[in-house]
């Protein structure tokens, strides 16, 4: 058997080699998003292409195609699920910001800026319901299964980065256990979801959702990193927006318990105070300790669990593809 390299090491991503392998798939799934969100009600149809045309990659209904064509091909029924994560995706986005108050989003006014925080709910809902409304017309019990424990994950998710928030107690296996449900379990979803429209056996579904929940964590833990070492242009939002939230991400984590305990009072006031007026102060201890290194480590880590899940998967070039996807989440400057 020939050794899989699972290093994630810098190396050159093609997305447009990657994009080209699902081009037909993905415009198919882009017209069924634009489809679904015709709406009698405009400003339904107004949110709803804002935020989705409002960039961003696309990145779960990807991993869902490039799976489902690395485990043969692509039916319609995956197109209906890649538009359904897509959809269930957007929905977490428009509550998201309304309950950290975000005013960016990619780069853009959030709808909630633009609209107000009731528009934003009531959207994001609409979605939700298309989102289940979509997945019964695969007509599989096992995808209605798979996305409402995936939705009440991520629900619970919310809630315990709630409780979180202002905490700086919170410990590293507490933030994982809210990444894991809030992010990881969508991406986890998604590829696991390819595997059970195209009658997989078990241990090749199980094998997909562990690359798409490492890969999920891996994609997580660089926005933490990146909240410290990007600009805003290439983030697409406010540094410093965890810290003024006063969510305690690893980085942070990782500074309290490695800082000096001048250093770690610090941080400990910041995230207790939920303010950006000491970022500066912050960013310096976070750069002190080496957090932004360990949370790459972590993420490397992660990355590296998701490229050796995918043994299971004959060579190919979505094989290949995935593998490359794995590498840029850790690789990526936004």
């Amino acid at each position: 058997m020939t050794a899989i390299d699972t290093t994630t090491a810098s190396v050159t991503i093609d997305f447009d080699f990657i994009k080209n392998l699902t081009s037909a798939e993905t415009k198919a799934v882009d017209q069924l998003i634009l489809n679904e969100l015709s709406s009698d009600v405009v400003l339904i149809n107004q949110i709803g292409h804002y935020i989705i045309g409002n960039g961003g990659k696309r990145l779960r209904p990807l991993l869902l195609l490039l799976a489902a064509k690395a485990l043969g091909e692509a039916n319609q029924n995956h197109l209906i699920l890649a538009a359904v994560i897509e959809f269930i995706h957007t929905a977490t986005l428009l509550h998201d910001d309304v309950v950290d108050e975000s005013a960016l989003r990619r780069g853009q006014e959030s709808a909630n800026a633009v609209w107000g925080n009731a528009a934003s709910v009531l959207v994001g809902d609409y979605l939700y319901s298309s989102a289940f409304e979509m997945m019964v017309r695969t007509n599989n019990m096992r995808v209605m299964e798979i996305l409402s424990k995936t939705t009440t994950a991520i629900a619970e998710g919310e809630v315990l980065q709630l409780l979180n928030c202002n905490n700086p107690e919170t410990t590293e296996e507490k933030y994982l256990e809210v990444i894991a449900r809030k992010t990881a379990i969508l991406f986890s979803a998604a590829t696991r979801l390819a595997a059970v429209i195209s009658d997989s056996n078990a241990e090749t579904e199980e094998a997909l959702a562990i690359y798409g929940q490492q890969l999920g964590v891996a994609f997580q833990l660089i926005d933490d990193a990146l909240d410290y070492k990007a600009s805003t242009e290439e983030l697409g939002k406010n540094l410093g927006d965890d810290l003024a939230e006063g969510k305690p991400t690893l980085p942070l984590i990782y500074a309290i318990q490695h800082g000096t305990p001048a250093q770690a009072e610090i941080v400990i006031n910041a995230i207790r105070q939920g303010s950006r007026d000491s970022f500066n102060e912050v960013y310096e201890v976070v750069k002190a300790t080496n957090a932004i290194e360990y949370t790459e480590k972590c993420a490397d880590e992660a990355a590296a669990k998701a490229i050796a899940s995918l043994s299971c998967l004959p060579d190919s070039d979505y094989k290949r593809a995935l593998e490359q996807l794995a590498r840029f989440s850790v690789q990526r400057d936004h």
